[in-house]
């Protein structure tokens, strides 16, 4: 049976302990603009919840040690800076805050990693971080974004939509504004193609499809099958990596 340690509250004998065997959890958001309804923090927030809650569910079924480390709470975000309220990295250095972070694993005598990502401009960055890092710190690295437990035809995620701001009625509701209803926006689309302009983000106000049809029940219910499923998704890679 496995156990859950938080890194950030044990002290380095306990994690010295542990490191060698562990699967080291590495939660990442970002801190921008979610629209005029969501407060800046909100993929930190989800990110976090849901990698703990998962990591509270696999532990007792996980062949080793989940070590959870603190949140991540900045990412590459240039994309949200017309609007304010964002505090970005660079997509460069992103890269290296992760890979530093994995070579700190490493020497340690880490040698497994997973990250779980809850913004968007993280994606790319996080794959490529995956990797190279595996060959250049001698790690085994996995990455997954929350969001892509869920089947792709029961949610669309979106921007600070009806699924961010359901979520957050769940997580965080206190910081939550009610959001003003509006008329879906138009967007620029092309078949298997990613468009990123800034004319397409000031066109929306910097947030996307309906965030008023939100609700705390569907995002509890988003919530708990997020966790039950990255839960799954520990325990299996506990045993792989």
């Amino acid at each position: 049976m496995g156990a859950l340690l938080r890194w950030a509250e044990a002290d380095r004998a306990v994690v010295r302990g542990v490191l060698s065997e562990a699967l080291v959890l590495v939660s990442i958001g970002a801190t921008e603009q979610h629209g005029p309804h969501l407060p800046t923090g909100t993929d930190g927030f989800l990110a976090a919840a849901v990698c703990e809650r998962a990591a509270e569910l696999a532990a007792p079924r996980a062949g080793r040690a989940l070590l959870l480390a603190p949140t991540i709470p900045y990412g590459a975000s240039d994309h949200h800076l017309p609007f304010n309220g964002t505090l970005s990295l660079s997509p460069q250095t992103l890269l290296h805050v992760l890979d530093d972070l994995a070579r700190s694993i490493a020497v340690q005598g880490g040698r497994r990693l997973v990250i779980v990502n809850g913004h968007g401009g993280n994606v790319g960055v996080c794959h490529a971080f995956a990797g190279a890092a595996s060959t250049r710190h001698g790690l085994a690295v996995a990455h997954t974004d929350y969001w892509r437990v869920l089947e792709p035809e029961d949610i669309v995620p979106g921007h600070a939509g009806e699924f961010e701001t359901s979520m957050m009625m769940a997580v965080r509701g206190e910081l939550v504004q009610e959001p003003a209803a509006r008329e879906l926006p138009a967007t620029i689309r092309v078949s298997d193609v990613d468009i990123h302009s800034e004319r397409v983000w000031l066109s929306i106000d910097g947030y996307t499809d309906r965030p008023e049809l939100a609700a705390v029940d569907q995002g509890r219910q988003w919530f708990e099958r997020i966790a039950s499923g990255l839960a799954d998704r520990f325990v299996e890679l506990a045993e792989v990596l």
